[in-house]
């Protein structure tokens, strides 16, 4: 079953209260999503590190039921 975007957004912010997040479904189909991630907390983190920050939040739930999220991250 497919996530929501409001789903992916609310678990980014539970693991990252200060972030500012965007998503949008890429292809209408509920399964690819393009989500822009800023925030503080990422200062002094690679982008690596952001990105593996922003996949924790979503708790293994990328590959299964979110088949697809092109992620960007930046320091607010």
């Amino acid at each position: 079953m497919p996530m929501a975007a409001g789903e992916i957004e609310a678990l980014i912010k539970a693991a990252i209260p200060d972030a500012e997040v965007a998503i949008h479904d890429l292809a209408g189909d509920g399964d690819h999503y393009a989500a822009r991630v800023v925030s503080p907390s990422f200062a002094g983190m690679s982008r690596i590190k952001q990105h593996q920050t922003v996949y924790a939040a979503l708790g293994g739930r990328v590959g299964g039921e979110l088949h697809a999220l092109q992620l960007e991250t930046a320091v607010a």
